[in-house]
C-alpha cells in the first residue's frame, strides 16, 4: 500500500531505498518537459541539489510564469485541494511546500508504476 511521505527528505531517503530515485528524476523531467517548462535534471544530481533546484524553479515560475505554473500543476495533477490549503504570503516557504507537492505527486506515480506493472 502506497503510504506518501511526511517531508521531502523522507521522500528522497524512500526513493533511493527502493531503487526508484532515477525513475523520480526521469518522471520530474518528462513531466515538466510536457508542460514546455524545459528542466533537465542530470540522472546523476544528488537529492540535496534536486530538492534545491526544484525549489528555485517552483520559485521562479510562481514570480515569472505564473499561467505556465498553474499549467504545470495540472500535467503533473498535483491536488488542488492540497494546492489551497497552502498559505501563499511567504513566496520562498509556498515555493518549498509546491515542491513537495510535486515531488510526492511525481514518487507516487514512480511508485505505482513499478508496484502495479
Amino acid at each position: 500500500m502506497f503510504v506518501a511521505p511526511i517531508n521531502t527528505e523522507s521522500l528522497l531517503a524512500e526513493a533511493q531505498a527502493a531503487t526508484l530515485y532515477l525513475n523520480l528524476v526521469e518522471q520530474i523531467n518528462k513531466d515538466f518537459n510536457l508542460a514546455n517548462e524545459g528542466i533537465d535534471f542530470p540522472l546523476s544530481i544528488s537529492p540535496d541539489e534536486l530538492k534545491i533546484q526544484l525549489h528555485e524553479k517552483i520559485y521562479r515560475m510562481i514570480q515569472y510564469k505564473f499561467a505556465e505554473y498553474l499549467n504545470l500543476l495540472y500535467i503533473i495533477d498535483v491536488s488542488e485541494i492540497e494546492i489551497k490549503k497552502l498559505d501563499g504570503s511567504d513566496l520562498v516557504i509556498l515555493s518549498e511546500q509546491v515542491s513537495f507537492l510535486i515531488l510526492k505527486r511525481e514518487w507516487q506515480k514512480v511508485w505505482f508504476r513499478k508496484n502495479f506493472r
